[in-house]
């Protein structure tokens, strides 16, 4: 029995993983109770005295089952709960303000593909070179691209107005909607995004941001279909977006 059970836990030490190690203890923990019930039965002792050790061990044991179990579980339906709904892992709810000094929300992104953008206005290359290829993907999608939603929003909200937005999104297209709104608002709709930013200092009065380049892809329903790299070239992007678009 004593080697049965050490060559199981030898083959789950050898597997790893979360669950595997869990079981791993739960064995380890078994066989310290079983060892122990062993080795004192084969010693000369009050039978009270046993038949409470066999009650103590017994208890553990059953204990030990019974968290490894609860654990298990809670562990599998928050990854079932997480690959289920992907979105919530970057998406948050909000209620900030538009480039036209509009009240926006999330539900702006409800029942439409979309693609958004984290960035700002004093942004040097890659946000003006990121909306620029937004633009003329979206042209090259034709028709479609009426059924595509595209959002920029600020990571700078202390200089980005809706007025500074407005004139800067025009720029590229009358089809982007820029979002700002209060700082501590903004950095919580970053963070729910999981989207990196980072203050620069240039000088005593200046400063530059820091920030993730990627486009996320939103389907109809509201989860994350991917992301489009500042390093994708033009025709993965198209494609990406066509995908986007039809599902």
């Amino acid at each position: 029995m004593e080697l049965f059970i050490i060559e199981c836990i030898a083959f789950l030490e050898y597997r790893k993983g979360l669950k595997t190690q869990i079981i791993w203890l739960l064995w380890r923990i078994t066989f310290i109770c079983l060892s122990q019930l062993y080795f004192k039965s084969a010693k000369p002792e009050n039978f009270m005295l046993r038949i409470f050790r066999y009650i103590i061990w017994a208890i553990l044991a059953a204990l030990s089952f019974a968290i490894a179990v609860a654990f298990l579980n809670k562990h599998e339906q928050r990854e079932t709960m997480i690959s289920s709904d992907p979105v919530a892992r970057v998406g948050a709810p909000f209620q900030l303000t538009d480039h036209n000094g509009l009240p926006i929300t999330e539900r702006v992104m409800a029942g439409q593909p979309t693609a958004i953008f984290f960035g700002f206005t004093h942004c040097p290359e890659v946000c003006p070179t990121t909306l620029q290829n937004l633009s003329a993907w979206s042209q090259q999608l034709g028709e479609k691209s009426e059924q595509l939603k595209i959002l920029f929003v600020t990571v700078d909200p202390r200089r980005d107005t809706p007025q500074v937005l407005k004139a800067y999104i025009n720029k590229f297209s009358k089809n982007i909607t820029a979002i700002t709104g209060k700082p501590n608002e903004v950095a919580q709709l970053v963070k729910a995004w999981h989207v990196y930013t980072k203050r620069i200092p240039l000088n005593a009065e200046d400063y530059t941001m820091d920030h993730t380049a990627s486009i996320f892809l939103i389907r109809r329903d509201g989860t994350l279909q991917g992301t489009i790299s500042y390093q994708d070239d033009a025709p993965t992007a198209l494609k990406k977006l066509q995908l986007l678009i039809s599902s």
